[in-house]
């Protein structure tokens, strides 16, 4: 199993943003560095949310927010290594949606909100053959 090491203060930041935002869907840029089996996760953004008419079930990441996420990650010498995304009042795991959009190679990191708080957090990479779950360590 793949690895995505999230510290504590993230965790917490990710945490804030998802509850502010329920009952919609928020979403985000992971930066920081990644080896074969491990990435390490540095930087959180939060990108706006371009889906207006089914933003308590969809996200369209803003393309400006990635490429400022991506601009910022450079010049820290960091590299863009997911995404993350809230499921308002449903479970952390990808929808046949987030399937279709996602890009190999990176991590999706999945928060499952409910009223004031975050029920689960957990971590997916797309191969070939669909997601698997990554092991989330501080």
């Amino acid at each position: 199993m793949n690895r995505i090491s999230l510290p504590a203060p993230l965790r917490d930041e990710l945490a804030t943003i998802a509850v502010d935002g329920y009952p919609y869907e928020t979403c985000g840029v992971l930066v920081g560095a990644s080896a074969a089996d491990e990435v390490r996760v540095e930087k959180v953004f939060q990108a706006r949310n371009l889906n207006t008419e089914r933003a308590r079930d969809r996200y369209v990441l803003d393309p400006d927010d990635l490429m400022s996420a991506d601009l910022a990650a450079r010049e820290a010498g960091l590299e863009i290594v997911g995404f993350w995304h809230t499921h308002p009042d449903h479970p952390a795991l990808p929808s046949e949606t987030d399937r279709e959009a996602a890009w190999d190679g990176y991590s999706y990191v999945i928060l499952s909100v409910s009223g004031a708080r975050v029920e689960d957090l957990r971590s997916w990479r797309l191969n070939g053959e669909g997601f698997v779950e990554e092991q989330v360590a501080a």
